[in-house]
């Protein structure tokens, strides 16, 4: 088995997933499976006869899978909001640090959301209202929470990587 290592970014829209999970791949030279970026895909493809629900997951996994397989770190993003997720991530490789990106400043994380601009040509961002009432589930196992309101984007990075190498 590979020993390539998978790091799942979670947490809510607006907390800075993307942000990090950019130079966190390029520091890694890892593969950087994005699960909005699949899912719009699999809309643009124009087969699916309603918004993806489980296959934008269902094929991160299958991707992270195969490049771990490959040797390749995997650094995947997403919401990542309900425990069945968060299982089926760990299944995919032995080695894998889940991170849950948070900001504790509820002002600064409503004028992230309320002042993003789509990076992915097609979806809707969500307001903060969607933010606010979306299902996330709190997170039941020992995992790294970084507070992306005390702490840089490099500051995070440099944190992640410090807890990949300890893996």
């Amino acid at each position: 088995m590979t020993s390539a290592v998978l790091v799942v970014l979670g947490g809510l829209p607006g907390t800075g997933k993307s942000t990090v999970a950019r130079p966190l791949a390029r520091a890694l030279a890892a593969a950087y499976p994005r699960i909005d970026t699949i899912e719009q895909a699999l809309v643009d493809s124009g087969e699916l006869s309603a918004p993806p629900r489980a296959a934008g997951y269902v094929t991160g996994y299958a991707l992270a899978r195969d490049q771990l397989a490959n040797g390749v770190a995997v650094v995947a993003e997403c919401v990542n909001p309900l425990k069945i997720t968060r299982e089926a991530w760990r299944a995919v490789g032995p080695r894998v640090l889940e991170v849950e990106l948070v900001c504790s400043d509820p002002a600064e994380h409503r004028a992230r959301v309320e002042g993003r601009t789509a990076d992915i040509p097609g979806p809707e961002l969500p307001t903060w209202r969607d933010v606010v009432e979306r299902e996330y589930e709190p997170w039941d196992r020992d995992h790294l929470v970084v507070d992306t309101a005390a702490t840089t984007v490099a500051g995070c990075v440099e944190l992640i990587l410090r807890h990949v190498t300890a893996l």
